[in-house]
């Protein structure tokens, strides 16, 4: 029982800890939300608190007519972050502030900014 409390007090330390980085900007952020088969990020206006534009590895996969998407997590998580910045500028945002939350900038994470760069956007 102490362990399990004492990991997720960590791991809300460390949401907090990156999210205190990211609190005084006007700036709309892409926030990211890893499990172990896919991957989920969404741009949140920040004033508002609303969802501006989401995109997942589900919807991308609903979206290629029921087939699955081909490549690793890594290609996958990269097509992510590319359908999202290509949704960004439909809506006229070109930068925006990236919110690991609780992950670290590595892997999947890395590569949906990276794909979020690749498509135009300033993180």
């Amino acid at each position: 029982m102490g362990f399990e409390r004492k990991a997720k007090e960590r791991k809300n330390r460390r949401i907090f800890r990156v999210r205190k980085k990211l609190k005084n900007s006007d700036l709309p952020k892409v926030t990211v939300f890893r499990s172990l088969n896919h991957i989920y990020a969404q741009l949140i206006d920040t004033a508002k608190g609303e969802t501006i534009a989401s995109c997942s590895s589900l919807t991308m996969k609903k979206a290629n007519d029921k087939k699955k998407v081909t490549g690793s997590k890594k290609e996958i998580a990269r097509s992510v972050g590319l359908e999202l910045a290509k949704k960004a500028k439909e809506k006229g945002i070109t930068a925006v502030i990236f919110d690991r939350g609780q992950f670290l900038y590595h892997g999947r994470v890395k590569e949906v900014s990276e794909g979020l760069r690749e498509g135009g956007l300033q993180v």
